[in-house]
């Protein structure tokens, strides 16, 4: 069992981030914020997705002006991402947003920061510090010969922390992301021996779908393995509900949650009998967006289809042109190739 460490526990609408709350599935919108009907569309399907808490761009008050739209028009927590300018952070929350992200070393003075933090206090609306590898202050970068190093970043998170729990603010969520695994996991486990904050995990510019969920999978993978993370966004070059996609992945192959069917298949081989790669992905396609917390197994021969058929609540095994539909280890039937599908579709829809 992976424990987690224990962390604060901070309320985003109607999610909680960190202590023993569900580690929190994430993404962020591509659509221009401002064009409404855009934005809610791509929102709602993120949410049916699995997506539990949505983060949107701020970058102008025409964008901040319409959150109060949105947000009338969406289930999940939404979240405002702001970069230097206070008086967006400021409209964002008279528009309800249900958390900010915004660095106050980056917002201006200290009077600025107060006005933001006094009005996040005010509607119990937690703060996220987010820390890119990409843009360090200068000062931080001088101090670490030019280089955005783990080090670098922790400190410009603990630079930021103290700003705002010296303003008495603690309802906090930090990330330090940067465009590889080695200084995003090292950066993280530094800052979770220093502070009880929740951590919001990813790596950024992880790239395309492909690479992406392959630096994303073992960054974050790793930190959850040690227990480290409550809340995750994967960040691809691509269709955000295949970030949400793959953060569901993640967390289902280390047993953290359960959503959705699981799906095992073999590599396939020379003594596979059947197309079992067209068979699989007409599965996994079948078994996308049902809501069940049952295990499905593919499998393309008699070595280890037996055997994997045993832990699935569901499996077929194929052989020369016909298949055996599984349930809980023991065979149902046998099945000529051209029903397997629609054999296992019948007694999918009885579990």
């Amino acid at each position: 069992m992976i424990k987690r460490k224990k962390t604060r526990k901070v309320k985003v609408g109607n999610v909680f981030i960190g202590g023993n709350a569900p580690i929190a599935v994430q993404s962020m919108t591509n659509t221009k914020t401002e064009d409404v009907q855009a934005t809610v569309a791509q929102i709602h399907k993120l949410e049916k997705a699995g997506c539990e808490v949505i983060r949107v761009a701020v970058p102008d008050m025409e964008a901040a002006k319409v959150l109060g739209k949105i947000k009338s028009q969406i289930k999940i927590p939404l979240v405002a991402d702001i970069h230097f300018s206070h008086l967006l952070a400021l409209e964002s929350i008279r528009q309800g947003a249900d958390k900010i992200r915004f660095n106050p070393g980056n917002i201006g003075s200290i009077e600025k920061v107060k006005e933001v933090t006094l009005a996040c206090k005010k509607k119990n609306i937690p703060i996220r510090i987010g820390i890119n590898g990409g843009s360090l202050e200068k000062d931080i970068l001088e101090k670490y010969g030019g280089k955005a190093t783990a080090k670098g970043m922790v400190e410009s998170a603990m630079r930021h922390i103290k700003i705002l729990e010296k303003l008495k603010f603690r309802d906090i969520v930090i990330s330090l992301k940067a465009s590889d695994i080695e200084r995003t996991v090292e950066s993280y486990k530094m800052l979770s021996k220093k502070v009880d904050y929740p951590l919001h995990l990813g790596i950024t510019e992880a790239g395309t779908k492909f690479r992406g969920t392959i630096m994303s999978s073992i960054g974050i993978g790793h930190l959850l393995y040690e227990g480290i993370g409550d809340t995750i966004r994967v960040s691809l070059t691509d269709d955000p509900v295949e970030e949400v996609k793959v953060v569901w992945e993640i967390l289902r192959s280390l047993g953290i949650r359960k959503k959705g069917i699981t799906v095992t298949s073999c590599p396939t081989c020379g003594r596979t009998k059947i197309d079992l790669i067209g068979l699989a992905k007409k599965v996994e396609k079948m078994v996308e967006g049902i809501d069940k917390d049952i295990h499905v197994a593919v499998m393309g021969c008699a070595v280890n289809g037996p055997g994997e058929a045993r832990e699935a609540d569901l499996a077929v095994i194929g052989g020369e042109k016909v298949g055996l539909i599984c349930k809980k280890g023991e065979i149902v039937r046998k099945v000529d190739e051209e029903d397997l599908l629609e054999e296992f579709r019948k007694e999918l829809e009885k579990m």
